[in-house]
């Protein structure tokens, strides 16, 4: 991807929850976010896998949810976090009811960001710890 000299500076975009995005379909709601710590929930259910567990891929759509606006706190409206890695390790299933996940900073710089984020369930037991690299960018990408 490159960005062109020429390409207009962006406004800064605020997070869209709307009905069609992704957050919102699998039941995401961000109850806390500041720089220091960014929080929110999700619910088991509708996010299964086919065997009745939670879907690794829902805990990975948790962690880049949170830690992408963690690390917004940081930089916009200048420039705008999007995802450059993602690791989840997951620890123990879970069958129903609702997770939490606590996105916290790792490293904060210029250019990239890293933020941990571990997922309990309601129990408080640990379900799944992420890790998101965001890199910041200062334009939106263009067509190619």
């Amino acid at each position: 991807m490159s960005i062109r000299p020429q390409d207009p500076p962006v406004e800064a975009p605020s997070p869209d929850f709307s009905d069609e995005q992704l957050p919102a379909r699998m039941g995401i709601e961000v109850t806390e976010s500041s720089r220091e710590r960014v929080v929110g929930t999700m619910p088991v259910a509708g996010n299964r896998q086919p065997f009745g567990l939670l879907h690794g891929g829902a805990s990975g759509v948790l962690v880049e949810t949170l830690g992408s606006l963690a690390a917004a706190h940081y930089t916009l409206p200048e420039r705008f976090p999007v995802g450059l890695e993602l690791a989840c390790t997951h620890h123990r299933g879970a069958t129903e009811g609702l997770l939490t996940g606590v996105a916290t900073p790792m490293h904060v710089g210029r250019t990239t960001s890293t933020f941990e984020v571990v997922i309990t369930d309601e129990r408080g037991r640990r379900t799944c710890t992420g890790k998101l690299t965001c890199l910041h960018l200062d334009r939106r990408p263009g067509p190619a």
